[in-house]
């Protein structure tokens, strides 16, 4: 880094002092390399724009990569990136070293390690100097092959249309200059500017104990036998393996004696043991051992590998960092997260669609706040839950604060009024989408308090409205609390709209690193991990056991 500032210094000082003639493509290619920390200099070797469009023609698998291409030669004058004089440079060979040491992660960067190993080895078998024609194609097939490398790597392994994978947040186009430009001058630490969100190489870190987890540890199933939960204070033959377990997997630190560690009461240091273990795998901290722990404490090392990459693919489709003010809801962990100047400033639970009206993964803005909604009921639950009820007791309407406004009495119109039982609560917030997807309050509260929260039709309950109101609201002097509350309880609807508008991401990740540095898992609520598994993995370990369906509230069925 010190060349990298200097450099910048040399640059500065140039600039201080008056006009100075234009750099030629090759100097700046130079300043480039010293930027890079390195002592090789440009081979002698070019190439011309003529003869690279001629190899990308007839390599139309590169056709994507062309513009890049392209810019890379021109910043370096069009000089060899890959060789020192008529040989192969250490670069070219460190790049192989690179791409030989992700191989395992995808069959299909499998198969360009052994074409690039079979293209350099070629050339390192032979003393003669390789022909001008056998040369360029060498020098340019290195290039494409660094392109598909960094597309799988960092763009993602899987090519298919991710709207297939139920993934509808457009796939994020990653830059690679600083990347090629770094391993062409022969500098293989590229962690610092790897164009990947942070999460994956938290990711990865944590990955490692899990891989030796699998190898060295044998995960045998727990069961509570004939108990149905185990609460503090309480004796039971399972303790000590429980004990055991959280010790492995961090959550209880070691330094016990033998007569402690292999005690059958479930005490107070493990109890808040298990709260921990609870908390990192979205489950009631409440220290009661009940099925749902018991679940997760015997998911396998293996499993959650599969869960970690899986989420680290995923994590290739984003861009490297959160939009500043972004809201992420989580769909899998229930929770939605309120981001500020690129820092979480706090979060809340939320309910979201069930299996079968599931939440939409997608990416919108947030425009607009209505107190007091009306909720025009979808045609679905109109014939689905409202007509059968009508038929029931024609009353149904007037009892429900509902009323028609239109269409026929095989297909009506329905509209429920603003009010205490209103399905949408005292407020919600649009962010205008195609798949009629919203945040809102609910008059149901009771089910903020369940682990698992996927029962709505689909779009997303919060459980703390208000709050997001006035957080929305807090930089408009017009918006005080008071009038905040006073908006919500009235009987026709208020529209405000927003001044500045919030960016909006509904994700699916069932694998982080929190911000205490602890990992963390949440159920595969919608089967999406295991979709993907799929694609990455010839022969994917078994899923782990998903939690068991909550079917809605009664009282919260019509939202």
């Amino acid at each position: 880094m010190r060349s990298f500032f200097l450099s910048l210094a040399i640059l500065i000082l140039v600039g201080c002092s008056g006009p100075a003639r234009q750099q030629t493509e090759a100097e700046k290619t130079r300043a480039i390399t010293k930027v890079f920390e390195t002592k090789e200099q440009y081979t002698a070797r070019t190439l011309d724009s003529a003869t690279v469009a001629d190899f990308l023609l007839r390599h139309p698998d590169s056709k994507g990569d062309s513009a890049a291409i392209f810019s890379f030669y021109k910043r370096r004058g069009y000089h060899y990136a890959w060789f020192a004089g008529d040989s192969l440079s250490h670069a070219a060979f460190g790049f192989a070293t690179l791409v030989n040491g992700t191989s395992s992660e995808h069959p299909e960067v499998q198969a360009l390690n052994k074409r690039l190993r079979s293209l350099i080895d070629g050339t390192a078998s032979t003393t003669h100097p390789p022909c001008d024609s056998c040369g360029q194609d060498l020098e340019l097939s290195l290039t494409a092959e660094f392109f598909h490398f960094a597309n799988k790597k960092y763009g993602g392994l899987v090519g298919k249309d991710l709207r297939e994978l139920d993934w509808f947040i457009p796939r994020t186009k990653k830059n690679y200059d600083r990347l090629i430009d770094s391993i062409a001058a022969g500098r293989m630490n590229l962690r610092a500017i790897e164009p990947l969100h942070p999460q994956y190489a938290l990711l990865k870190d944590r990955l490692r104990k899990y891989v030796a987890l699998d190898t060295l540890v044998n995960w045998y199933p727990i069961a509570l036998g004939d108990r149905k939960k185990i609460e503090p204070g309480d004796s039971a033959s399972i303790v000590p393996d429980i004990r055991q377990r959280l010790m492995v997997l961090g959550d209880l630190v070691s330094g016990m004696d033998t007569i402690v560690l292999h005690s059958t009461r479930y005490d107070s240091t493990l109890v808040h043991a298990m709260q921990r273990f609870q908390e990192r795998h979205n489950l009631l901290p409440d220290g009661v051992i009940g099925n749902s722990v018991i679940r997760a404490l015997n998911v396998t090392p293996a499993q959650r590998i599969r869960t970690m990459l899986v989420n680290m693919e995923r994590l290739r489709w984003v861009p490297e960092a959160y939009a500043p003010d972004l809201i992420l809801v989580n769909i899998p962990e229930f929770r939605m997260h309120i981001f500020e100047e690129g820092k979480e400033a706090w979060n809340m639970k939320v309910v979201v669609g069930n299996v079968a009206t599931r939440t939409v993964i997608f990416s919108d803005t947030l425009s607009n706040i209505v107190f007091s909604p009306t909720w025009t009921i979808p045609k679905s639950i109109v014939q689905g839950e409202i007509l059968p009820e009508i038929k029931k007791n024609p009353n149904y309407l007037a009892k429900k604060n509902m009323e028609r406004i239109g269409g026929s009495d095989a297909n009506p119109i329905i509209r429920q009024k603003p009010g205490a039982g209103n399905a949408l609560g005292r407020v919600k917030f649009l962010f205008p989408n195609d798949y009629s997807i919203y945040f809102h309050d609910t008059p149901s509260k009771g089910g903020f308090v369940r682990e698992s929260r996927a029962f709505s039709h689909g779009c997303i309950r919060l459980s703390e409205p208000q709050r997001l109101a006035e957080y929305l609201l807090r930089n408009d002097t017009t918006w005080t609390t008071e009038k905040i509350t006073e908006a919500m309880k009235k009987s026709t609807e208020t529209w405000v709209k927003l001044k500045e508008k919030r960016p909006v991401t509904i994700g699916y990740f069932t694998a982080w690193v929190g911000a205490d540095e602890r990992l963390y898992f949440c159920d595969d609520v919608y089967g999406h991990d295991d979709k993907l598994a799929k694609e990455l993995f010839f022969d994917p370990t078994p899923a782990p056991i998903p939690a068991p369906v909550i079917q809605p509230e009664p009282e919260a069925s019509l939202n």
